[in-house]
């Protein structure tokens, strides 16, 4: 039984997401994908989400509803900090709808992934945004979000990290 968390915006609620809404969450992650102009890099599917989410757990997802319909995403997990010697809770994305856009919702999600943080005993909240993204800048700085100016993402992915995972001997 999925429980629904209402909130401050008339007509619209939060729950968590479960097996049967799978191709609902690729779509979700497609809709970001075409948003962010980098749908050829959706290699996703319900096959793959359903196993990394429900059955492996590797991370969770909450999903917004405008009178009883999706409307909005947002998946994350956690991550740990040494320094804090806590985990964190590191969204990867937030996705809302066009139509849907200026109402509210991007920043209800947020506040409701802050509160469950806490609740959680987080010490951090987090995630990256494209530096193109001026308006999801200036939102976040707005909520009091602080870009990490000083630190570089480095990624190792498809064959590099096949060849770096080689050199491990065992």
């Amino acid at each position: 039984m999925e429980k629904i968390i209402n909130t401050k915006l008339d007509k619209f609620s939060l729950r968590f997401a479960e097996k049967k809404d799978t191709d609902l969450i690729l779509e979700f992650i497609k809709g970001l994908a075409e948003y962010e102009k980098m749908s050829d890099q959706v290699s996703a599917t319900p096959e793959i989400l359903e196993k990394s989410i429900f059955e492996r757990k590797m991370a969770e997802v909450v999903i917004g509803e405008y009178k009883g319909v999706p409307v909005a995403f947002a998946l994350f997990f956690h991550n740990f900090s040494t320094f804090l010697g806590k985990p964190g809770l590191y969204l990867e994305d937030l996705y809302v709808k066009p139509e849907m856009r200026g109402k509210g919702i991007g920043k209800i999600i947020l506040s409701f992934l802050a509160s469950l943080a806490i609740e959680r005993d987080c010490g951090r909240f987090e995630w990256w945004c494209l530096d193109w993204n001026e308006p999801s800048i200036e939102f976040y700085k707005k909520i009091g979000a602080i870009p990490m100016d000083e630190w570089t993402v480095y990624r190792v992915s498809g064959e590099k990290l096949s060849t770096l995972a080689r050199e491990f001997d065992k």
